[in-house]
């Protein structure tokens, strides 16, 4: 039986793994369960699961949390603060990395400096530290598993040892399908009236509003096309992004001799959760087979870059090289919050990103604190640009 701690159990990556842990209880046991403020939702996880610990972002959320425990005498220790996610994070042999955005950095390397079995579904910890990130694993031995749907799917149509160069393997390109998200086929004008939302309610997946609204703009995709090249030590010119509206195909792996392998299913988060957490065996994962008779047609597009410049973005950022990931996704993680809180509309993303991109210098990535400076500059200097954008909406 293995152990497992669960960072961001509240969101829907954490809802998904915890699914399918629910189905082999033989297997897996929680050591860990994490949340930044969910409270309420934490308590019925707790309730349900009696995990061994449970760690909240602040200390009064804490105490809320351990009196509630206390009451229905449940003896999970309750904690606070990102210290105590790393350290929940080092001590399980299994970690899901559900946090989503930059604070699940340092809990996720935490776990890889332990040399942990790490099952990523935060997809900036890559993002932001790439090479000092994979050089971690590397020293550590820890086994690193993809749990986006896309990458996961090209784990699976990789050979089982893939590092030194897709060339080496005889693989001339990796594919990223992408959904197209809600707005594919809106041009520029509609996108300038698009509401919150609008961008969250995302056709074939169910996602939080952040990441619901990366798929809209195509920004996740560009994420994910700098982890894959991390991932897989891809260069950015040897990954293509395909819209695949049904998204049947999670993604696909291009070889020399003209093989292209796929990896299909529904699209269901817990059948790639499900195939990290058993690897290399394959466990149930609660989801209905795929039926190819209802499905009948699988379509493909080339991305619309104009109406959605995010995923230039991403790509030229990774060109870079860097800081400047670390920087795009910084100044993205405001520009959102921004969309999301009214302050900015849906076409202001991009602007944002692009101008704190021009204006941050590109610095060494090999240093933590160089890249974690960098990630708050961007932060700032992103409101700054916000706060233009609204003078100018405002006449100032």
């Amino acid at each position: 039986m293995q152990t497992v701690t669960l960072l961001g159990a509240t969101g829907s990556i954490g809802t998904s793994t915890l699914d399918v842990i629910e189905r082999h209880p033989d297997r897996y046991r929680l050591h860990a369960l994490t949340a930044h403020s969910s409270v309420e939702k934490l308590l019925a996880l707790c309730l349900k699961h009696q995990p061994e610990h449970a760690v909240l972002g602040s200390e009064d959320e804490a105490r809320q949390l351990g009196a509630a425990l206390k009451a229905h005498q449940v003896a999970t220790r309750v904690s606070w603060g990102e210290q105590a996610l790393c350290e929940v994070a080092g001590a399980a042999e299994v970690v899901v990395a559900g946090i989503v955005g930059a604070a699940g950095l340092m809990p996720t390397l935490a776990a890889v400096r332990a040399g942990r079995r790490v099952l990523l579904a935060n997809k900036e910890a890559l993002v932001m530290s790439g090479a000092l990130f994979m050089r971690e694993v590397a020293r550590s031995g820890a086994v690193l598993l993809p749990l986006d749907s896309e990458h996961n799917a090209i784990f699976q149509c990789l050979p089982r040892e893939h590092r030194g160069g897709l060339e080496r393997h005889g693989i001339t390109r990796l594919l990223l399908t992408a959904s197209g998200g809600p707005f594919r086929d809106h041009d520029r004008e509609a996108l300038a009236h698009v509401t919150p939302d609008q961008a969250c309610a995302h056709p074939n997946w169910s996602m939080g509003r952040k990441i619901s609204v990366d798929s809209a703009t195509l920004m996740n995709k560009g994420l994910e096309l700098i982890e894959a090249c991390w991932l897989f030590d891809a260069t950015p010119d040897q990954i293509d992004v395909v819209v695949h509206p049904q998204s049947v195909i999670h993604s696909m792996a291009a070889y020399s001799d003209g093989s292209v392998l796929a990896q299909l299913g529904n699209p269901d988060m817990r059948t790639p959760i499900a195939h990290a957490l058993a690897w290399p065996e394959r466990i149930d994962a609660g989801v209905r087979p795929l039926d190819l008779f209802a499905v009948a047609r699988l379509d493909f597009q080339t991305p619309d870059l104009e109406s959605f410049p995010c995923l230039r973005l991403a790509r030229e950022a990774m060109m870079a090289g860097g800081t400047t990931p670390a920087v795009l996704n910084a100044a993205n993680e405001i520009a959102v919050d921004a969309f999301l809180t009214g302050s900015i509309g849906f076409t202001d993303i991009p602007v944002v990103v692009e101008t704190v991109m021009g204006r941050i210098e590109r610095r060494s990535a090999d240093e933590l604190d160089v890249i974690l400076a960098q990630d708050r500059l961007a932060r700032h200097e992103a409101q700054v640009v916000i706060d233009e954008l609204a003078m100018t909406a405002a006449g100032g």
